[in-house]
């Protein structure tokens, strides 16, 4: 695997700690700031919109630049933004950091699966794509956690510096290692020619949003994310109030579920590129199978933490298998491909816990989420099952 795939995950990595982090700092932030804690909140929401706007804009806007002034550019920028609002004393400050790091995480992200995309053959997209997405799981196994603790130690403030550090290594790469231009048909032999120069226009790529072939992964890959999601963001509650566990038991089902995310990005990056048909159909169904079982059993400790491991596995497994396949798809947008997939996935992420919340607040209680991962499972169920007649 090309060293410069691995320098680009060390990127993805530090942007996903950056995204989750905040969550478990709230309060912190909240006492610090004089704001409320729904207030704080804030943060979370902006970033996630900003991630939604964000791939598809930020990939518009740079590509017409080089790969290598793109990602560099928008690395700069999100480091700034890390910078700028560790110094910050205004909750409004902090805020408009949150949303423009985002959009500058969401164009690295949408700019990188591009240019991962020409970079390797087509045999190879699936692991290679696995790798950038690991940096996301590990950013739950790892960065997230070690965000909380130095959180706990020192300050709030602290975890954003400790994100800006750890780009500067993946900044360099970046600068010195991507090419000026990638082309699909040379994977990995760079040119010097600007990367745009062959590129179709803006409004042939956005074109390629009317074809089916396009729209149906991209359509499953919200749907599977949203029910990732929904489920991830009300883990806690249903350890302490459905299982009737102590909160110290938060942490271990949390590294579960990215252990079993790690897994399975590695299983699509493993099997992806000639199993691809079967992993989305198997398990697909394995998810949705999963879902229920989760929603019937999550009372019972044992039950709860294997199945928090399993169903991280599946929904990383399908949903890294979907992006690869959205990528596949999107054969007449070289230049925004990587958006659409970023944009899909975001849409997911900000809809299923906004769900999961409403199911939560419902009778439901804590299962209620569970039940909506469920539904959209089997509403991604229909969709393909569409595609297939």
């Amino acid at each position: 695997m090309p060293i410069l795939i691995v320098l680009l995950a060390v990127a993805v990595f530090a942007q996903g700690t950056s995204e989750f982090m905040l969550a478990g700092l709230l309060p912190a932030i909240a006492a610090d700031l004089d704001v409320t804690v729904p207030e704080a909140a804030l943060l979370t929401t902006a970033f996630a919109v900003g991630m939604v706007v964000g791939a598809p804009l930020m990939a518009a806007l740079a590509r017409r630049w080089s790969p290598r002034i793109a990602l560099s550019a928008l690395l700069v920028g999100f480091i700034a933004m890390h910078v700028v609002g560790a110094l910050t004393a205004s909750f409004g400050v902090l805020l408009a950091t949150r949303v423009v790091a985002a959009l500058c995480n969401a164009g690295f992200l949408a700019v990188t699966l591009s240019t991962v995309s020409a970079l390797v053959s087509p045999q190879r997209l699936a692991r290679a794509l696995a790798v950038i997405l690991g940096g996301t799981t590990l950013a739950l196994i790892v960065g997230v956690p070690a965000g909380a603790a130095v959180g706990a130690v020192l300050d709030w403030r602290a975890t954003l510096w400790g994100v800006a550090v750890l780009s500067l290594p993946a900044l360099l790469g970046v600068a010195l290692a991507v090419p000026t231009r990638t082309d699909a048909s040379t994977a990995s032999r760079p040119s010097p020619a600007p990367a745009a120069a062959h590129a179709p226009s803006l409004r042939t790529e956005l074109a390629e949003l009317r074809r089916p072939a396009l729209l149906r992964p991209l359509a499953l890959g919200a749907l599977v994310n949203g029910a990732t999601f929904c489920a991830f963001t009300f883990l806690a509650p249903l350890v302490t109030e459905r299982a009737g566990r102590d909160a110290s038991a938060v942490p271990l089902v949390l590294a579960l579920f990215g252990l079993g995310s790690f897994l399975g990005v590695w299983a699509a990056g493993r099997f992806g590129d000639r199993h691809a048909r079967g992993i989305l159909r198997f398990g697909g169904v394995a998810l949705l199978a999963g879902w229920c079982a989760f929603a019937l059993l999550a009372a019972n400790p044992a039950a709860l933490f294997a199945l928090t491991f399993v169903q991280g596995a599946l929904s990383f497994a399908v949903g890294s298998t979907l992006i690869a396949a959205s990528i596949r798809a999107a054969v007449g947008a070289p230049t925004m491909s990587g958006s659409y997939a970023t944009a899909s996935l975001n849409v997911g992420a900000a809809v299923g816990p906004v769900l999961g919340g409403a199911a939560y607040a419902s009778a439901l209680g804590a299962v209620g989420p569970l039940l909506v991962s469920a539904a959209l499972v089997a509403v991604a169920g229909v969709v393909a099952a569409v595609r297939r007649g």
